[in-house]
């Protein structure tokens, strides 16, 4: 049977109940970090080894920042991945 709670709400309202709202969002963030960094990488033609080395990081990291699943990144490592995408970083706590 279908649950008619949640016809009429957005999206996030429904992730803030569930109490997931946070982790959906920083998924999501990772998500884009991750595809932008993969493709910069293709049109650049390089590898993690040589992208480890251009960061002045372990091709290990690369590969954890390249996996959308796995949020867990520093700050600094934001940084160096902006950088390199000739990104600006802005944060927010809304």
């Amino acid at each position: 049977m279908l649950n008619k709670k949640h016809i009429g709400s957005n999206f996030d309202t429904f992730l803030e109940e569930e109490n997931i709202l946070q982790e959906s969002e920083a998924i999501a963030i990772k998500r884009v970090i991750a595809y932008a960094l993969e493709a910069k990488m293709k049109s650049d033609k390089i590898s993690v080894n040589r992208l480890a080395k251009e960061l002045d990081t372990s091709r290990t990291a690369i590969c954890r920042i390249l996996d959308p699943e796995n949020t867990s990144i520093t700050l600094n490592t934001i940084e160096k991945v902006a950088k390199y995408l000739d990104k600006k970083i802005i944060l927010s706590f809304a």
